[in-house]
């Protein structure tokens, strides 16, 4: 049997059959596409049938529309592959138990993926994993260094959340939730904040932090850690890492602190050794320089909004710097990259109004989203919200309405959840209630349709409709713009 978080690919025969189990999820179909290319036989199972699992099939990958036992006696396969939303009594889950394979979560085996790769950059952060590793993908092609690439988002160039390259570099989103970045080894990582999330699995900040400095342990040696400098919890799991160093003998990775100003980074306790300057907005959009190490510098004018991507562009400049991008590379992929799926995504026009998705369901990120849409030209802003999971809204509450509540008109719909029981008895209603008691302007509304309606009825030529949270709600953007 495989140790989970010590095997490599390499530890697995090249004509091994693996079965993905929610084979149509952003990250186990990515994770599917690599293990083909790595010349593995694949196949899976998903019960809702999706653009995605139809792409895996046109590549011959072998997809079930249902979850039964009877799926894994056909497939016959050697490993399998599950989400951590698979539950044991899952019956594809108990035959292969019964059976005795191997089975892996999800997270075990990315992580097999970052133990192969010579050089592994991997994102991390509560927010902006996926533009910031977006970005350094696209720097590296550019730069001719062939990544390969796993994504939490659909990319344009990638047809997918994929890019199959090299077995040299190797970029990746680490996400926290479950702990799930724990499974991962970096030779660079990159946090580009630290913010209290996924409170299912981190009652408080500080066991946020606990986990982001047992991340930064996984660094290999003479790794780099690239981090937002000014970033206080960010500084907080530097330091307990360090100690953890300290006591085991080995030496702290090189720390690269990026910042937007010149003070002293309290994550470095210098100036940031990447730093934006001249910082304007020309319609909306950010223009700035990137100096680095205070020597060379380069003129960057981005295509998607919002001060928050001149901290992603940032950190990702950083990343691929170290890791062999040239200054004109870098200049390049930033002035043309156009951002990642449902990441301020523009969909189109509806009734002359730009309709604008965004996954930003967490009170921070959703603040920040609107910052960027109201720099934009616009006449008025209409914010369509879904919070995402019944935990993280009843946690964050008051951060919900603080953030919410300066919106000129602010649209809920329902708390969307998939892997969480309403124990809380917690709504959506229960945030647009409290906005209006402070003096905000909101409405709540079950019914996707009556939701339309209103849109309707508020919108004027020259608004932008900013649709907020889970994929549940953004495709709203696509039934306003088909």
């Amino acid at each position: 049997m495989l140790e989970p978080k010590t095997f490599t690919l390499n530890d697995i025969k090249k004509d091994s059959r693996i079965y993905f189990i929610g084979i149509g999820g952003i990250s186990m179909n990515g994770l599917a596409r690599l293990a083909r290319h790595a010349g593995f036989i694949v196949g899976g199972s998903d019960n809702h049938p999706s653009e995605r699992t139809k792409i895996l099939e046109e590549q011959g990958i072998k997809i079930y529309n249902s979850q039964i036992a009877a799926n894994i006696d056909d497939f016959k396969p050697d490993y399998l592959v599950k989400t951590a939303a698979i539950l044991p009594h899952n019956e594809e889950v108990k035959r292969a138990s019964e059976l005795g394979l191997q089975i892996f979560d999800r997270a075990e085996f990315l992580g097999a993926f970052t133990r192969t790769y010579k050089n592994v950059i991997n994102v991390s952060g509560t927010h902006g994993k996926t533009t910031t590793t977006s970005m350094i993908s696209m720097m590296m092609i550019d730069a001719g260094l062939d990544p390969t690439v796993h994504l939490g988002a659909d990319l344009d160039i990638f047809n997918g959340t994929v890019r199959a390259g090299s077995s040299d570099l190797l970029v990746s989103e680490a996400c926290e939730f479950n702990r799930s970045f724990l499974n991962f080894s970096s030779t660079t990582a990159v946090i580009t904040n630290i913010d209290h999330d996924h409170v299912d699995c981190y009652p408080t900040i500080e066991d946020v932090i606990d986990v982001f400095a047992r991340f930064i342990r996984l660094v290999g040696d003479n790794g780099y850690v690239v981090v937002s400098g000014h970033d206080k919890n960010i500084a907080k799991a530097l330091e307990e890492a360090r100690e953890y160093f300290a006591e085991s003998g080995r030496s702290f990775p090189q720390v690269v602190a990026c910042a937007t100003d010149s003070e002293v980074c309290e994550a470095t306790g210098r100036e940031a050794d990447f730093r934006a300057q001249n910082i304007e907005f020309v319609d909306g959009l950010p223009k700035f320089d990137i100096v680095i190490n205070g020597d060379i510098s380069i003129s960057v004018s981005l295509n998607i909004p919002g001060s928050h991507n001149i901290s992603n562009a940032l950190n990702a400049a950083a990343a691929a710097y170290l890791n062999g991008a040239e200054p004109e590379a870098i200049r390049d992929a930033l002035n043309s990259f156009n951002g990642a799926d449902g990441r301020y995504t523009v969909k189109g026009k509806y009734k002359e109004c730009d309709v604008v998705v965004d996954y930003a369901h967490h009170p921070t990120a959703a603040r920040a989203t609107i910052e960027a849409a109201s720099n934009m030209p616009h006449n008025d802003i209409l914010v369509v919200f879904q919070p995402l999971t019944f935990n993280r809204t009843k946690m964050l509450f008051e951060d919900y309405v603080t953030s919410l509540l300066p919106c000129k008109k602010i649209l809920f719909a329902e708390i969307f959840s998939d892997r969480e029981i309403n124990t809380h008895e917690i709504s959506s209603k229960d945030i647009s209630d409290e906005i209006n008691k402070r003096g905000g302007d909101s409405e709540f509304f079950e019914d996707r349709e009556k939701l339309k309606e209103r849109i309707d009825e508020l919108i004027k030529p020259g608004d932008i409709i900013l649709i907020l949270g889970p994929e549940d709600i953004r495709t709203l953007g696509d039934e306003l713009c088909p």
